[in-house]
């Protein structure tokens, strides 16, 4: 459980220089991509998480995963509400 704790702190910081497997990663890559730019998303950035080890259908369930937080992100940023208590120093 120690272990899982550091590896959450780790990518909390920085999951690039984590030590995250690299198809973990490659997803958190993408997610990053498509929260910050998603029009510049592309059939080749599928294709870079097949290759490193994703299934179609398991890509679809994480845009599905991260489009829904980016909506109830906004959402809360949009009305200003907290969603977490350790939100609010941000």
């Amino acid at each position: 459980m120690a272990r899982d704790a550091e590896l959450a702190e780790q990518v909390k910081e920085d999951f690039r220089t984590s030590k995250l497997e690299a198809q973990h990663k490659a997803l958190c890559e993408w997610a990053e991509k498509l929260t910050l730019t998603p029009a510049e998303c592309r059939r080749e950035d599928i294709e870079g998480l097949k290759q490193a080890g994703w299934t179609e259908e398991q890509v679809v369930s994480a845009a599905q995963i991260i489009g829904y937080f980016n909506h109830l992100n906004r959402l809360a940023d949009g009305l200003g509400i907290d969603l977490e208590p350790e939100m609010r120093d941000r």
